[in-house]
């Protein structure tokens, strides 16, 4: 009961706030897209590709099989339903946002946010696919670390601003020691490192594994998940985030165009909110090939 009543004043406050900077008549329908379920889910699945169904008229663009993009879209989730669940293990204070969890587990220490959860998902593709060299990224500082060097034992050593490797560690190429490097990873870098580090893509030149980011602190980054076209030649596509907290990995909703929720079209610095985020002239980025 005392569930259902915080649930009840936290719409209200919503509806409030929402009223005092949205004409009326979209401020209700966000609040009516974070109650209903889009029509365009499938309950029963276990993927992001068979979760979302394609809209009318759209289809879903082909990528090669073992490409980034087949292995994003054919992501596990969790059961419909499942909660979205903090480092700590607490639940995150805002369920109504999303439509699925994404089956990546959520580390104890609290270091996998928003930007990290996306690192670790591209290096975990590197990973399972023998592109293990391909696994590096710059800390904030601009200096580059890869996995292959702290797997032979190098190990950074910083100073304010100032970095540099020293082989203090005995060689470990084990999966184990892996997310130890991601650890590291988590620890220095983030939305501000991969918005300078990473190349800028053209609204029109989107694809499954490119990044809508801000860079900053706070700063933020969603990653396309899914990716349908129609015969116009238009595009919508699928968006999930981790976030600070640390937690799980989610599947987001479109609160503002509920008839295509959870697609999104997306357009260089158009206004464009994730259900706890709004991004104003943003950017899209992509990871090295």
């Amino acid at each position: 009961m005392k569930k259902f009543l915080l649930f009840i004043v936290l719409l209200i406050a919503i509806v409030f706030l929402m009223l005092q900077f949205k004409p009326v008549k979209k401020s209700i329908a966000i609040v009516e897209a974070s109650i209903i379920t889009p029509t365009l889910i499938n309950k029963d699945s276990v993927t992001i590709k068979s979760r979302v169904e394609t809209p009318d008229t759209y289809k879903r663009v082909n990528y090669p099989k073992g490409s980034f993009q087949e292995y994003l879209r054919n992501y596990k989730l969790k059961p419909f339903g499942s909660k979205i669940i903090n480092y700590d293990d607490s639940e995150y204070f805002w369920q109504r946002g999303h439509i699925g969890i994404l089956e990546i587990p959520v580390p104890k220490n609290g270091l996998q946010q928003c930007a990290d959860a996306l690192i670790r998902i591209r290096s975990e593709y590197l990973w399972g696919t023998n592109q293990k060299d391909k696994i590096g990224f710059n800390f904030t500082s601009g200096h580059y670390c890869s996995w292959f060097k702290y797997a032979e034992g190098y190990r950074p050593k910083i100073n304010g601003n100032k970095v540099s490797f020293h082989k203090t560690a005995t060689a470990n190429k084990t999966k184990e020691n892996f997310y130890k490097y991601l650890n590291l990873i988590y620890m220095y870098s983030g939305t501000l490192s991969l918005y300078n580090e990473l190349k800028s893509v053209s609204d029109n030149d989107l694809k499954i594994g490119d990044m809508l980011i801000k860079g900053g602190s706070p700063g933020h980054i969603v990653m396309i998940c899914d990716e349908v076209v129609n015969a116009k030649g238009e595009k919508l596509f699928l968006l999930f985030q981790g976030n600070t907290p640390a937690q799980s990995v989610h599947l987001v909703k479109n609160l503002e165009a509920g008839d295509i929720s959870p697609w999104y079209s997306l357009k260089k610095d158009a206004v464009i909110p994730v259900s706890n985020y709004t991004f104003q002239r943003s950017k899209f980025v992509r990871f090295k090939s």
